[in-house]
Formats: structure tokens, sequence, C-alpha cells
């Protein structure tokens, strides 16, 4: 496979997968080195960067996925008829913010943070696809933990938790030393 090829089966694969994939798995797929991916990858990046593209290939910790240009947002929901989604309230965006910051968190762990009943903020967070389970936690019982997803970074503009900003108090923090 020459370079050009190479680059059109990492784009084909990328559309057709529509979730973030790690550039191993590409090249699991394609029989390649990672680092040959890894380069169209990049190159694609580039390509997608021009302002005659209406694509974006996001880079998300160690995944990459296949995106449309936000400044074309309003043009594909438009084309897509889609419903706005109901911004999050005060109690979710706590409870959010709680599992971003401290996760995996058991509903226990929010709930105690909060110091009310979270079902309801982690049930709207699930069905909107901003939180997932991370399995069980060895505490007594297994508590289920929940940890953000791909669509949270995405949502907020972030390609890792790195990004998150700091906590008040860590500012505070660091000021005293």
């Amino acid at each position: 496979m020459n370079q050009k090829q190479i680059k059109a089966a990492v784009e084909a694969m990328l559309f057709a997968a529509g979730d973030p994939v790690s550039a191993d798995k590409l090249a699991a797929a394609v029989q390649l080195p990672q680092t040959t991916v890894e380069t169209a990858l990049e190159d694609l990046r580039v390509r997608y960067a021009r302002e005659d593209s209406g694509l974006c290939l996001l880079h998300l910790d160690t995944r990459w996925q296949l995106a449309t240009k936000t400044e074309w947002a309003d043009c594909i929901r438009r084309l897509l008829d889609a419903r706005r989604s109901v911004p999050l309230g005060p109690a979710a965006m706590e409870t959010l913010t709680v599992i971003a910051y401290n996760q995996p968190v058991s509903r226990a762990f929010i709930e105690q943070v909060r110091g009310v009943d979270s079902s309801s903020s982690v049930s709207g967070l699930l069905q909107k696809g901003l939180i997932e389970e991370a399995g069980r936690l060895d505490l007594p019982g297994h508590p289920v933990s929940f940890r953000t997803t791909d669509v949270f970074l995405r949502c907020f503009g972030l390609s890792s938790l790195a990004d998150l900003p700091p906590v008040r108090g860590d500012q505070e923090g660091e000021a005293a030393t």
C-alpha cells in the first residue's frame, strides 16, 4: 500500500467506525506498523484543518475520531432536524463535576459529596452518554462505579481529563507554596 492508499484506508475506517479508535487498532486492521498509521493520522489532521474542509480529526487522549467542524453545527442540525438537547441543570452539572474530578466513583460517593440523592442526575447523564459504568468497585457490596466518556470530552472541548481546569482549592494551595 502506498501512502495515499494508507491515508484513504485510515480515513474510511474512521468514517465507518463513527466512535473514537486507537491507532494500534487501525494499524492492526490494515496490517501495518502503528507508526505508519500515526503518520497517516497526522497527515489527515492537517488536511482536515484547512478552511475548505467541513471535517476535523479529533485526537481524544489515545484515540482518534472523524467529526464535523463545530462551525457547521447549525447547518447539520437543520439538515438532520435534530431536537435541541436540553442543557444540563445545576444538579446534573454538579454530579458530572464530581464524577469528572474523582472518577471512577460510586453513586454513594457522589451523594456523599453533594449531600443529596443523585439517582436522577446519574440516570440523565447516562442517557446523554456523558458518563458510563466503569465496572464495580472493590468495596462492600461491590457498587457500580461511573466515569466520563469521550462524549463528555467532545462536549466540553477537551482532549483528555488532564485538560480539566484546576479546582479552585488547588489554585489556592499552589499560591500558598
